[in-house]
């Protein structure tokens, strides 16, 4: 395996990651047999010491001691471990990589324990299960976001779980459940919207359409939407979470509004489905792409991409207006570019 090369050091990549963690872990909890790994850094270079002791780090590998270091022994392992040692050499220091057995039960229960993952995954079920108080208040798109990012870390941490126990699978389970329960929330299956709504009716014109604060991708979606298909001359207006709704006002995109998250559409879909829009191929495409960023899924190739530009877009923005503003010319590129690849073929 060859080392990464360039001014920012070698890393080992999470591929590497995975294939020390994957190997050591088909040895489970008998393994006899461990990796020293003894090192001599420069001190004369802090942040080339600091890129080593962080690639440790990412291996996994347990501290014994200053300068020493731990990890089942495993080819993938070795074979890091290696590569890492011609990036300290080059850097003016030096490392050993000695095969150690345990002495006895004890050291070897001992050596475990440094990996021992545990305590993370306890910490990181509290976490999933603490969601819950949110259902019912916060914005189910809200809650999603934050399950996500415990999926990640239930990723890096499983990554290096070399022995894997229950605590894995409980925190796997967590998350499943979690996750169901989440969905739920986004796609009740009662449906107050059903069918097709006159657009040739007056009532969806020049009205006031509203949604609740936070804004994010079904809302800019659905917000972008109406004023370009729907009902050019809305007024838009944003209620906090406990704000009434106005009596006059069409409500969309949260529990209770007229249109709303069902059982397999976000809102945007549910209103393409509403105004007969869903015969709009591009339209289609936007709606399959709002329904991949609810949901945090990677169905839609271009939806990573037009998740950076919205949280660019949230970031800068000042107000809702700036950030709805910003948000209509990401739709209005995103909906030009398929209506372009569909009259091409594409």
């Amino acid at each position: 395996m060859p080392p990464h090369r360039g001014a920012a050091g070698w890393r080992p990549g999470r591929t590497g990651q995975l294939a020390v963690a994957a190997e050591s872990a088909r040895g489970g909890a008998a393994a006899a047999r461990w990796l020293a790994y003894v090192t001599t850094l420069p001190t004369d270079d802090p942040s080339a010491r600091m890129r080593v002791l962080r690639t440790l780090e990412g291996l996994g590998c347990a501290m014994i001691r200053d300068g020493v270091f731990l990890l089942p022994d495993t080819p993938a392992a070795r074979r890091s471990l290696t590569t890492l040692s011609e990036h300290i050499a080059r850097i003016n220091g030096s490392a050993h990589l000695l095969s150690v057995n345990s002495m006895d039960e004890a050291q070897g229960l001992q050596f475990l324990g440094l990996f021992d993952r545990t305590k993370k995954y306890d910490e990181l079920i509290k976490s999933v299960q603490s969601l819950r108080t949110a259902f019912g208040v916060s914005d189910p798109v809200s809650i999603m976001r934050l399950l996500n990012k415990h999926k990640r870390e239930f990723s890096i941490i499983s990554t290096l779980d070399y022995f894997p126990s229950e605590s894995r699978e409980r925190a796997a389970s967590a998350l499943a459940e979690a996750a169901k329960a989440v969905h739920a929330l986004m796609f009740p299956t009662a449906q107050k919207n059903t069918g097709a709504v006159d657009t040739s009716d007056k009532q969806y014109f020049q009205r006031l359409w509203v949604t609740r604060k936070p804004l994010w991708a079904d809302q800019l979606a659905s917000a972008w939407l109406i004023r370009r298909f729907i009902d050019p001359e809305a007024t838009l207006q944003w209620l906090d979470k406990d704000q009434a709704c106005p009596a006059n006002a069409i409500s969309y995109c949260y529990a209770g509004a007229m249109f709303h998250n069902t059982k397999d559409r976000v809102t945007f879909e549910e209103m393409l489905a509403s105004f007969k829009l869903d015969r709009n191929t591009g339209l289609r495409r936007v709606g399959a792409l709002i329904h991949a960023l609810n949901e945090g899924t990677a169905t839609v190739a271009e939806a990573a991409g037009v998740q950076t530009l919205l949280q660019g877009a949230v970031r800068r923005s000042q107000s809702e207006e700036q950030l709805l503003a910003e948000a209509e010319m990401t739709f209005d590129l995103l909906y030009d570019a398929y209506f372009e690849g569909i009259a091409k073929g594409g």
